[in-house]
């Protein structure tokens, strides 16, 4: 496999992509868990197909058309939540109905045959292009700069918003962010284990790097390494064996999560 690495394009943008992904896994996966904001994202997640089959319907980027929707779906839900008494459920549920519905009515708009949507549901971290990979990268550079400058605040936000409150900051604001960060982090690893297999890759690695630790820092930067060592096993495994790499990566994640449950937890 090292010799593949060296010598194929295609495995060196699936070993970026793993470090990219890997860094969104640490930050905002365990921003997720410990906000507890697993089906929200999975709502987001799903939502963003709209985007996909929007952008093959208008021959642009569909990543692209994902991304747009990514965010206007979690600007909806924080709005709703914040200005309605419409429970979160609902909202989640209704976005992630529609944006899968959107995506499959915009594809079946198209003239001719439909595009192989199998890698945007499940995931081919092989077929992740140069241009994948630029624009992963500038997401990722984004979510990691965000969360430097804003890290007391966010840290805060997790664990007591009543006090960022009364210290006068604008947690709306902060929520709004968030939420668009956490848009960003699901496109990134769209290519890579895919919408439907999202929600593990970002929910695993922190909540196994929770049982070992209790430090937020530590929790972060294990989860990354976690992430990381998932992935490449993830893509060892399909390299050799021929089989499809997001499928592969988030059975791997479930194995070793429930491994992990046999350590004693430090929550």
């Amino acid at each position: 496999m090292l010799e593949a690495i060296i010598k194929y394009g295609f495995m060196q943008h699936a070993i970026i992509s793993i470090l990219l992904a890997s860094i969104v896994c640490g930050i905002i996966g365990t921003i997720i868990v410990e906000k507890k904001l697993v089906m929200m994202s999975g709502g987001i997640a799903h939502a963003s197909f709209g985007g996909i089959g929007l952008g093959f319907l208008l021959g642009i980027e569909p990543i692209i058309g994902g991304l747009a929707f990514a965010i206007v779906s979690a600007i909806l839900i924080v709005f709703i939540k914040r200005k309605t008494d419409t429970s979160s459920d609902t909202i989640i549920g209704m976005l992630w109905s529609l944006g899968m519905a959107l995506g499959i009515l915009f594809i079946s708009l198209m003239p001719g045959y439909p595009p192989d949507m199998t890698t945007y549901l499940f995931g081919d971290i092989l077929t992740v292009s140069r241009t994948d990979i630029y624009f992963m990268l500038s997401l990722t550079v984004i979510i990691v700069m965000s969360c430097l400058t804003f890290y007391n605040y966010i840290k805060s936000f997790l664990f007591d918003e009543t006090f960022l409150n009364s210290q006068g900051i604008n947690t709306l604001f902060l929520e709004y962010y968030l939420f668009i960060l956490i848009a960003f982090s699901i496109v990134i690893l769209i290519k890579v284990v895919g919408i439907i297999l999202v929600i593990t890759l970002l929910t695993v690695p922190p909540a196994i790097a929770k049982r070992v630790t209790y430090r937020f820092n530590s929790i972060i930067l294990l989860a990354w390494i976690i992430g990381m060592i998932l992935c490449f096993l993830g893509l060892t495994f399909s390299f050799y064996f021929n089989v499809s790499s997001g499928a592969t990566i988030i059975i791997l994640s479930s194995i070793f999560y429930f491994i992990s449950m046999l350590l004693p937890s430090k929550e």
